[in-house]
Parts: C-alpha cells; sequence; structure tokens
C-alpha cells in the first residue's frame, strides 16, 4: 500500500482571495484538514465551497491525535495541515505533526502562501540579504531585555519579530535601548490584511510615535542588523568581557541578567563572568 502524504498548507491571514489556487485544490483533494480551529477553516472552506471532513488539531492536542492521523497517512490518506492564519510551525503549532510524518517517512509538502515574514521584511525598506526569525521575545520584561542585549550584542542580520499591538510600546523601548536609537526598523501592521500598513524609520522614532498610543491588531518588527565592518577600518567594538558586560548593563539590564547574557553568548561559565563583574566594581 502506498502512503498518503501531510500538505502543510499556508492560509491567508487576511483577505481569502490571498490564498493560492494550489491551496484551494490540495484542501479540496486531502481525506481530512487537521485545523487549528475548525470553525475558523470552517469558513474558508465554505468560502471556496470545499465539503473536505474536519478535525481538530491545536497546540494541546494530546499524542494520541498526532498518532492517529499519522496512520491515516500510512494507510494512504492524505492530510491537510492548516492553522488559523499563517503558515503551520511558524509560530503556530503544528511541528508535532510534521516531525511525526518525516520520522514515519511520510511525504511532507509545503505550500506557501501569504507570509507576515516576508511580506515585512520586503516592505520594511531594511537591507536584508540575511535575516533571522526570532518570533514573540519573551513575556517577562527581564527575559526580553537580556534576549535583546544578546542579539545587540552578536547578531548582524536583519531581525524579524511578531508581537501584540497592545505591548508594541513597551517592546520598541526596549529595542531602543538595546541597539540604540539610530537602528533602522519598521512596523508592519495588520500585514497581508485589508488595512495593511508600514511605518518606517529608526527606533528611536518608532518608539516615540507608538508611545503616542497603543497599536492594535497583529505586529511584526523588523531591525536592521549591525553595520558591516568596512575593509581596512578597524570597529571598535565590545569584544572583551568587561566590554560585553558594560553593553548589557548600559541596556537596562540587571547585574544577574547581565552575567548570564554574556556568559551565553561568549559561551563561558557564569562563574567567571561573574569574577568579572565584581572585578569590575572593585575597580569602580
Amino acid at each position: 500500500m502506498s502512503l498518503g502524504s501531510l500538505y502543510v498548507v499556508s492560509t491567508p491571514i487576511g483577505n481569502l482571495e490571498d490564498i493560492t489556487f494550489r491551496a484551494v485544490r490540495v484542501l479540496k483533494e486531502a481525506s481530512v484538514i487537521a485545523a487549528e480551529d475548525t470553525r475558523h477553516t470552517r469558513n474558508l472552506l465554505a468560502h471556496f465551497q470545499l465539503d473536505t471532513p474536519l478535525t481538530p488539531y491545536h497546540q494541546h492536542s494530546e499524542p494520541a491525535r498526532t498518532a492517529a492521523l499519522v496512520d491515516r497517512m500510512m494507510r494512504g490518506e492524505s492530510v491537510a495541515l492548516v492553522t488559523d492564519a499563517g503558515t503551520p510551525g511558524v509560530s503556530d503549532p503544528g511541528s508535532s505533526l510534521i516531525s511525526a510524518a518525516i520520522e514515519a517517512q511520510i511525504p511532507v509538502v509545503p505550500v506557501p502562501g501569504a507570509s507576515a515574514v516576508l511580506t515585512a521584511l520586503v516592505g520594511s525598506g531594511v537591507p536584508f540579504a540575511k535575516f533571522a526569525f526570532e518570533g514573540f521575545l519573551p513575556r517577562d520584561k527581564s527575559s526580553m531585555r537580556e534576549r535583546l542585549a544578546s542579539l545587540a550584542l552578536t547578531e548582524d542580520r536583519a531581525l524579524v519579530f511578531y508581537e501584540a499591538g497592545n505591548r508594541t510600546e513597551d517592546t520598541l523601548k526596549a529595542m531602543e535601548k538595546a541597539f540604540g536609537p539610530q537602528r533602522a526598523a519598521a512596523v508592519g501592521r495588520e500585514l497581508t490584511k485589508k488595512f495593511e500598513s508600514f511605518t518606517r524609520g529608526n527606533l528611536g522614532d518608532l518608539a516615540s510615535e507608538f508611545a503616542k498610543g497603543s497599536s492594535r491588531g497583529e505586529v511584526t518588527i523588523v531591525v536592521g542588523g549591525r553595520e558591516p565592518r568596512v575593509a581596512n577600518v578597524p570597529i571598535q567594538e565590545p569584544v572583551s568581557i568587561e566590554d560585553a558586560l558594560e553593553a548589557a548593563l548600559g541596556s537596562g539590564m540587571t547585574e544577574r541578567d547581565a552575567v548570564r547574557s554574556v556568559a551565553e553568548a561568549h559561551k563561558l561559565g557564569r562563574r567567571d563572568v561573574y569574577a568579572v563583574m565584581i572585578n569590575r566594581k572593585k575597580s569602580g
């Protein structure tokens, strides 16, 4: 008996017409659609007059649900995996089913579509020959500062973050402290939706702009990478542990968080970095 397939379908975030013809065909021909929220996906199917059976599959699904879907594919059925919007596995559930299908040697077929990450990069005006997707930052403020300080010390690629509208102001303030107010950036709101918009500038300008009031909807933030080295021109960088600690503390981190961040960034033991911190304090 031949195996079925797992189709990982990117569904539109806003305008239903953004879905590709291939995605509609896959949803029509699949034996079953594994959906993050069947109520949401049922609206999508109704729009295209599709009657493919639905089954729930979300972040709280039991391992038995994953095993049952894999068993169906082992028996030759095809499963289309969708989330409420965007691509399964990208800040959305679905990774467990994808991994299980690969382990069972079932063909996994990505069906690309609307992407807030790529839309944000293209519309940001920020250079992104290379980029890194960070997804959502930690909710805890201390952990957020620690993560941003580490990225500021080590990352020269453009960075893409997801954020909720009501947290955008605080996140931009934290980014301004970590990366500096002159770092190029852009904020995309409701990307791939009807009321899509971009606000571009540097982090200082954006932090001030969004301090005027809470943003609404889904937000994607793009932050430019560190400026590349210019040939034969030395650039002062915080390469020593002392300088790295100074930069971390200057971003607003506590001494404890600074030690942890620098130790991880430089692959050192925390005790060694803490000893440098103590010596720094003794020397004034």
